[in-house]
């Protein structure tokens, strides 16, 4: 390695520093919500002409969790959601959700493995809400995690009055608050903006209402979910999401006492009830980093056991990576991915679920730049996921994009070069891409990374990967 790059230690890289004493129950990070607890001259450098061999445990979806958590504030009392990731987001929403005035702390899961000898890589979060939670959600928290705008549901249905910044999150496009607002309404919310922030009041209560989403969006469904629970009379969400994490925040909400039939299916229907209670729940596993496994597996001739994940989540991927040559065998909670040569080209089109889910694009980008023959891949869901397509072309990818469609060349061999995560899914896929590079490959801003992988990199070394996480030294100031 270079001298210009300072090496960290495995307990100084897995988590950042504590930040206001508020993180993991070890005392490491993230803690608070400071934007010092996020290192963005954080590095990750990996050796190229690895063949992944091994067996890695996914544990809970970050996508579910974070709207676990907000869940909790329809019940005052304490809930508990077990099998967290420990990530970046997850303090944040901790956060969040103090400054609502809820009582929050971690402590590890039993059982559950930490990488490199470190603290375990699942947690279970306590969370005590009170009588009358807060009201506002900042800009300062909620423009770093697009997730907290799920507060706005719950809030909204307890309260009757909530104020959330308009959210940030990944820059993948623009993702609007459309469906939110206009479901809301239809339950009797009045809605305004202002200054930044999405405003929403009923005074007399929500009430149900029958509702059709132009898009299956994921986070409306969720918003108006945990908004109907609470509403008087019956709620109907046509055209609603379908995606495991769905299920599995309705589950929790049935558990809390909430009427909810359909959930997996495109007609949700919701009665309901005057008040909910605490429950503990147990947050279902992550099927898009088991899917990033999978496709790693595949990108570099490898043979990796994903266990903590149902397949059946993953099905259309899985389906690709046979077309693609991969020997794949299944069971409830777990796959096997085995290929011993180079892959051939598919194509693959992004759908909401039980679609090929569009947060494993860049993974089956990288494979069709490695693979045999020419893939046309085509996203349908966000307008900016071909952002990262540039860093990948620096690693000598042939990618050709229009609109919303690429046409990617393989290649037998990518070649190293420094590039940069544009959000968590490209940050992850540029990773695996630089394992089939020539030479040492150097991902930059993979904070991104830490915000949906907890334990990446001991992952990665447990399957047979050269990587580190380094600092990189200070770029010079210019001045005119």
């Amino acid at each position: 390695m270079t001298n210009s790059v300072r090496t960290s230690t495995a307990a100084e890289t897995a988590r950042p520093e504590p930040g206001t004493g508020q993180g993991w129950p070890d005392g490491t990070g993230p803690g608070g919500a400071d934007d010092s607890t996020i290192c963005d001259v954080d590095v990750i450098r990996v050796s190229g002409g690895a063949r992944l061999e091994g067996r890695v445990h996914v544990v809970g979806a970050k996508n579910s969790a974070l709207k676990l958590m907000a869940a909790a504030l329809l019940a005052p009392g304490r809930s508990v959601i077990t099998n967290v990731p420990r990530i970046t987001d997850i303090a944040i929403m901790a956060e969040v959700l103090r400054r609502l005035g809820c009582a929050v702390s971690f402590a590890d899961d039993e059982g559950a493995d930490g990488g490199d000898d470190g603290p375990p890589r699942s947690c279970s979060v306590t969370i005590d809400v009170p009588t009358d939670p807060g009201t506002e959600a900042d800009y300062d928290l909620v423009r770093r995690l697009r997730a907290s705008i799920c507060v706005l549901g719950p809030l909204l249905a307890r309260r009757g009055y909530v104020r959330v910044a308009h959210p940030g999150g990944d820059a993948i496009g623009s993702r609007g608050l459309d469906m939110h607002v206009a479901g809301l309404a239809r339950m009797g919310a009045e809605i305004s903006g202002e200054h930044g922030f999405v405003i929403a009041s009923a005074p007399r209560g929500l009430h149900g209402a029958t509702i059709w989403l132009d898009f299956p969006s994921v986070g409306a469904t969720e918003n108006l979910v945990m908004a109907a629970v609470l509403a008087r009379g019956v709620t109907e969400i046509d055209n609603a999401a379908r995606e495991p994490e769905i299920v599995d925040i309705c589950e929790m909400l049935t558990q809390m006492g909430a009427r909810i039939d359909g959930a997996g299916t495109s007609m949700l229907r919701i009665e309901g009830v005057p008040e909910l209670r605490p429950v503990r729940h147990a947050t279902v596993g992550d099927r898009i980093v088991a899917g990033t496994w999978a496709f790693a597996a595949a990108m570099t001739r490898g043979d990796v056991t994903v266990t903590g994940a149902d397949p059946a989540f993953l099905e259309i991927a899985l389906d690709k990576l046979v077309s693609a040559g991969c020997l794949v065998e299944t069971r409830p909670d777990a796959f096997r991915v085995q290929l011993d040569r180079r892959p051939s080209a598919v194509d693959v089109v992004t759908l909401p679920f039980p679609g090929f889910a569009t947060d494993l694009l860049p993974m089956a980008i990288g494979l069709a730049s490695v693979s045999e023959g020419a893939s046309l891949v085509t996203e349908n869901i966000f307008d900016g996921r071909f952002m990262f397509v540039n860093e990948m072309a620096r690693l000598g990818a042939d990618i050709k994009t229009d609109g919303h469609h690429a046409v990617v060349r393989g290649r037998e061999r990518l070649s190293s070069a420094p590039v940069r995560a544009t959000d968590i899914r490209a940050g992850a896929g540029l990773v695996i891409a630089g394992l089939c590079a020539d030479g040492v490959t150097e991902v930059s801003h993979v904070h991104h990374v830490d915000r949906g992988y907890p334990d990446f990199i001991a992952d990665l070394r447990s399957l047979g990967v050269e990587v580190e996480r380094a600092t990189a030294p200070e770029e010079p100031a210019f001045t005119l």
